[in-house]
């Protein structure tokens, strides 16, 4: 079935005022509607942008347009984070797992939903691509969907498809996805990749994110043996184990053979590896981060960071005091889901001190701070410094496990903060 295309500036008519807008995820945001939504900036008040992070410009929330836009973000990425620390917007904890179901639910209904999909197969499917996640929910629940067709999108397998029918208006444009490269690993991240290596077993399956601490953990896993990927998102670092052997999937009781994930971002290099590609499956997120889904692989190790870790094990990741400056996301589904996994590992790896020289490791989290795991969720902290297991442990054992692995330069004043605090240090 065909659809005829439209332009972008035709297609946004179908927005007005007083909606709730979803904006596809990560690489996925439609910068070419989004440009055009925000053309239309004079006619429209009180539209509400609701939002995964998504990569690129997020022209919408300048303060300019502060009465035509207001941002609701579900994850604050770098792109609405002013707006949101500005009070142009707001943060919306929940996580990552749920989000799907503020939309099916009908607690968040929305009006519009704004995607990036493949160009459609002679069927007539196109590809959500990159970003399965609550995108999916959003395209089966919005009242109208309008999507930008890109040939640069890569044709993903797994729960992303959606017939070109389902869309109110189409419109035709192509441009490159955004890509992020990470840089060879400094010496912190490479000696906390090796401490986290450590810990990874042969047979094991995998989660983790991007950037530097990912990255080197994935450099040093050269001659681990049958380990799989069940995870929210990928990055380039996967695919040489993959092309290697180290990653084949064959130990996963869910989808064995398969890489799972729910989003992913990367080089383009990354998305030629993807497209249509049968060994990777995106899938919803509702899905891909289900306690009761990751538990049942095998050795599940989750490795994920943190801003701050205090003395007793509560983990901050989603502010700095209170600026908000990322979101729950799906720490807290993996770090259970791991915890709960036969011979599985919960991770939180993170350097010992901040750029500036702040620990990082510290007796109280700061005023404001968003407790995103739990001290009862934590198992193994790691830094530069070594490994702490804190599970097991009560609070003075946990704080001098924690100090063991803290910067030599704070570790004096931690044990006065912990010895005040506990009165005694075993």
């Amino acid at each position: 079935m065909k659809k005829s295309y439209i332009s972008a500036e035709e297609a946004v008519k179908l927005i007005s005022s007083g909606d709730r807008v979803f904006v596809h995820s990560v690489a996925a945001a439609p910068h070419h509607l989004l440009e055009a939504m925000t053309h239309r900036a004079d006619e429209l008040r009180d539209v509400e942008v609701i939002s995964l992070h998504t990569e690129g410009p997020a022209p919408y929330t300048d303060p300019e347009y502060k009465d035509s836009f207001t941002v609701n973000a579900l994850f604050v990425g770098a792109n609405v984070r002013k707006a949101v620390n500005e009070g142009r917007g707001d943060y919306l904890p929940i996580f990552l797992s749920e989000t799907p179901y503020l939309f099916r639910n009908n607690i968040l209904p929305l009006d519009v939903a704004l995607v990036h999909v493949s160009p459609p197969d002679k069927h007539g499917f196109c590809s959500l691509g990159v970003s399965v996640d609550a995108s999916r929910a959003a395209v089966q629940t919005a009242k109208k969907v309008i999507a930008q067709v890109n040939p640069r999108m890569p044709r993903t397998h797994g729960d992303g498809m959606v017939h070109v029918k389902e869309f109110d208006a189409v419109v035709e444009h192509e441009n490159p996805l955004p890509e992020h490269f990470v840089g060879e690993p400094g010496e912190i991240e490479q000696k906390i990749g090796n401490y986290c290596a450590e810990l990874v077993e042969n047979g094991a399956t995998l989660q983790m994110g991007i950037g530097g601490i990912p990255n080197a953990v994935l450099r040093a896993l050269k001659n681990h043996k049958n380990l799989g990927i069940h995870t929210e998102m990928f990055s380039d670092g996967i695919i040489d184990l993959v092309k290697s052997g180290v990653i084949n999937n064959k130990k996963k009781k869910r989808h064995p053979g398969k890489i799972v994930s729910t989003f992913l971002m990367g080089s383009q290099k990354l998305y030629d590896f993807v497209d249509d590609n049968p060994q990777v499956a995106m899938l919803d997120v509702a899905y891909t981060n289900d306690t009761a889904v990751i538990r049942k692989n095998p050795k599940v190790t989750a490795i994920n960071s943190a801003v701050e870790v205090d003395l007793t094990g509560q983990v901050c990741a989603d502010s700095i005091g209170t600026y908000h400056y990322s979101g729950v996301g799906g720490q807290m589904d993996f770090i259970r889901g791991a915890s709960l996994s036969e011979g599985g590992k919960p991770i939180i790896a993170l350097p010992s001190v901040t750029s500036k020289g702040i620990s990082r490791i510290v007796p109280y989290l700061k005023q404001g701070a968003g407790v995103v795991t739990t001290r009862a969720h934590v198992h193994y902290v790691v830094t530069e410094y070594g490994v702490a297991n804190l599970y097991g442990k009560n609070m003075s054992q946990r704080a001098k496990a924690l100090i063991e692995i803290a910067h030599p330069d704070h570790k004096e004043k931690l044990e006065e903060e912990a010895y005040n605090r506990f009165l005694e240090m075993p």
